[in-house]
């Protein structure tokens, strides 16, 4: 049986490992951010010490169903972090995250402090230092909002979708509104960043404000 001292830190230390990969997501504005990330990796931690505790208290050899059960839970967690829009299924990166927090969990609950930390290290990596790498090297795209606020719609609106055509990318709802006396040109488009770079470096000019902001951030 466990000391109530080894359960204790087991479970703060399940919490600041979830905790920690939580702040990424909250920087980058995702879901399952701190709160959902810490709860995820205590819960199936406490759970692991549960199944364990539970099978010595009551003498039952088949004490490894709670911790069983828990990969089936957690995948209608993570099934709603996934999600469907005009950017296409969204929350993948989310709902993986939220699996392997429960893995850590449990490898906490189950006393490898040493292997839990260097799942959390290897998931903080790949959602910092490979999303830098992908982002900057244009190998997955982002889907963004373009919205050009300028006084030459028609002009604006013709060079846009020249620029496009010429970089062969797909523009989606492309539409042009008024503003008081400013036309605003708008239209979405899965881009790389360095062609993000390029599309707000053509308009960059007096007379033309050029926004960029991300599907998601756009829908709320």
């Amino acid at each position: 049986m466990l000391s109530f001292h080894e359960i204790l830190v087991r479970l703060l230390f399940a919490g600041a490992l979830g905790a920690t990969i939580g702040v990424e997501r909250d920087i980058r504005r995702r879901p399952a951010g701190i709160r959902t990330s810490m709860f995820v990796c205590m819960a199936t931690a406490l759970f692991t010490i549960l199944s364990g505790e539970l099978g010595h208290l009551w003498n039952d050899s088949g004490s490894t169903r709670i911790a069983s059960n828990i990969v089936q839970g957690i995948g209608f967690l993570g099934a709603g972090a996934i999600l469907r829009d005009a950017a296409g299924v969204v929350g993948m990166t989310t709902a993986a995250t939220i699996f392997v927090e429960a893995a850590i969990g449990m490898a906490v609950g189950g006393g490898f402090y040493a292997i839990a930390a260097v799942a959390a290290v290897t998931v903080l990596f790949a959602l910092v230092v490979l999303w830098w790498v992908a982002d900057r090297f244009g190998i997955k795209g982002n889907f963004m909002v373009f919205r050009l606020t300028t006084s030459n719609a028609d002009s604006v609106a013709t060079e846009v979708q020249r620029l496009l055509a010429g970089m062969k990318v797909t523009m989606q709802h492309f539409r042009v509104s008024m503003l008081g006396t400013q036309s605003i040109v708008e239209f979405e488009a899965d881009v790389s960043h360095h062609q993000q770079i390029l599309i707000v470096d053509q308009f960059r000019r007096e007379g033309v404000t050029t926004e960029v902001v991300p599907v998601e951030s756009r829908h709320g």
